[in-house]
């Protein structure tokens, strides 16, 4: 009898256990339990390099994982900023900008899917720049709220980075696939 779930599949398990600690973090900062919402980023951010990990060790990557993995990602990040706006310990600007891109980049994507064929999730330098300038900026605000450390400068320098890269990278993404689908297009 064949077995339902493969071992190739735990980096997709993986991803999907990362997507169901969104809702924790989220009630979490609404609560006010900011260590406890650090606590489960650190969790999350820990599954998300072990199945990382797993999946390019063990040659276990696939379709799905790929679609999987960004979406988790994007899930969180979009929802901690959401939440930590509401609570006001973001800026609602910088959130409204962080959410603004994911938009257009999501529309984009379904918009060459359906017009010019199959997206191959591709992040860019400048997305894994502000990626990671978003996630040092959602810790250091929760560490800020949890410890009074970093300094607020800090926070207010990487958010600073965060609008720099949100903007630049959203860009960036706009004009590839505009010159891919214009590629696409001549052929």
């Amino acid at each position: 009898m064949a077995s339902i779930f493969r071992l190739s599949q735990i980096p997709n398990a993986i991803c999907v256990l990362r997507i169901g600690l969104i809702i924790p973090i989220v009630m979490a900062l609404n609560a006010g339990q900011f260590r406890l919402a650090l606590l489960l980023m650190f969790l999350a951010g820990i599954s998300d390099g072990v199945d990382g990990y797993l999946a390019k060790r063990f040659q276990w990557r696939s379709r799905l994982g790929g679609l999987l993995d960004p979406l988790a990602d994007k899930l969180l990040l979009v929802s901690v900023f959401i939440a930590l706006a509401w609570v006001g310990l973001a800026p609602v600007w910088l959130a409204a900008i962080v959410i603004a891109r994911d938009i257009v980049i999501i529309l984009g994507a379904l918009a060459y899917q359906v017009l010019i064929g199959p997206v191959e999730p591709a992040p860019t330098p400048f997305s894994k720049l502000n990626t990671a300038l978003q996630l040092i900026f959602i810790v250091f605000v929760i560490c800020y709220a949890s410890f009074a450390w970093p300094p607020r400068i800090s926070i207010v320098v990487i958010g600073a980075g965060v609008l720099f890269a949100s903007l630049v990278s959203g860009l960036d993404y706009v004009l590839r696939w505009s010159s891919l689908a214009l590629a696409a297009g001549r052929k």
